[in-house]
């Protein structure tokens, strides 16, 4: 039977979310190994947090916490609250965001274009581009303000179960079938540590052999038990200086760091050599799989496996008056 004339045709922005390409990053390194990197900005919210996005605001509807109709409010660095910006506008619920000043200023245009509310929140000791937790907690702070003052519903994405489901249920088995089951890496920054969590528990559960490698910017490394020297770090939405609640160590091979310099660096590679213009976490995520394979803890011929999280579009430089 021929198929109908609109089976290519999606009903919704929400059908764009997930099943992104994963890419070969062999211009950038050609070896030993091989790094394959998952396309999250290619999400319609230009970032893999689309899909907690989607989970938690469908698993709350679904056991009732969120009525039709109903208003949401989010703490976040941009990517998580642009992701539900995209799931809020189609399915009809009003949108209130609370985000550090230090956050780019394009995460705020964007989610505003979206439909959202953003509040941007004064930093308490970071600067602009670089977020520290005490940043994160001021954020937090008028974020369930807003809460109690409006009764709107709290996504609470770091203490939120759905947020790691989202990454287990479909990041998780994408990166599988993608791979053919061909997985000797995982390596991924961690912000809430859905992503890490959810697929590194996939791909234990399809190969016990795995080993999975949590990247986290030199000097904010708690997760590796290490004192908190740099708060202040390029990896926005990552690194916040305390390990996650989200997080468990049970996944967890080691831990890597990379410096500012570094993702910075591996950020423009990834532009110049494989014409794919992503962030920073992105560029640290690809700095710490050439790291790994470059250290001899692995087989010459192994694949690792990276997300590139986000668009560049989110950092690109702009006015000053913008950032106050």
């Amino acid at each position: 039977m021929a198929p109908s004339r609109d089976s290519e045709i999606k009903s919704s922005a929400l059908e764009l979310i997930g099943n992104t390409p994963i890419v070969a990053l062999d211009r950038l390194h050609p070896g030993p190994g091989r790094i394959l990197a998952k396309c999250e900005f290619m999400n319609p919210g230009g970032s893999i947090k689309c899909r907690s996005a989607l989970y938690m605001i469908q698993n709350a509807r679904k056991n009732g916490d969120l009525k039709p109709g109903s208003p949401v409010v989010e703490v976040t660095s941009g990517n998580q609250g642009t992701g539900l910006a995209v799931v809020c506008s189609v399915l009809g619920h009003p949108l209130t965001l609370t985000m550090s000043k230090g956050n780019s200023v394009q995460r705020a245009i964007h989610m505003e274009a979206l439909g959202a509310k953003c509040v941007r929140v004064p930093q308490v000791e970071g600067s602009y581009g670089k977020v520290t937790l005490a940043d994160v907690e001021a954020a937090e702070k008028e974020g369930l303000r807003l809460v109690e003052e409006t009764g709107a519903f709290l996504v609470n994405q770091f203490h939120n179960d759905a947020n790691v489901s989202s990454h287990y249920d479909s990041t998780g088995p994408e990166i599988w079938r993608q791979t053919g089951g061909h997985v000797d890496a995982f390596v991924a920054t961690v912000g809430t540590a859905g992503t890490f969590t959810g697929v590194s528990k996939f791909l234990r559960e399809k190969n016990p052999e795995v080993v999975t490698y949590v990247v986290e910017p030199e000097g904010a490394e708690p997760i590796a038990g290490k004192t908190i020297t740099k708060p202040c770090h390029l990896l926005q939405g990552s690194g916040y200086g305390a390990v996650p609640g989200l997080f468990k160590f049970e996944y967890m091979d080691g831990t890597m760091s990379v410096s500012d310099e570094e993702a910075t660096h591996y950020k423009k590679l990834l532009g110049e050599k494989e014409g794919l213009y992503v962030g920073y976490t992105s560029g640290a995520n690809v700095a710490a799989a050439v790291k790994l394979l470059n250290s001899g803890k692995l087989p010459k011929d192994a694949w690792v496996v990276t997300m590139l999280n986000d668009t560049g579009l989110k950092y690109t430089p702009v006015p000053e008056e913008l950032t106050k």
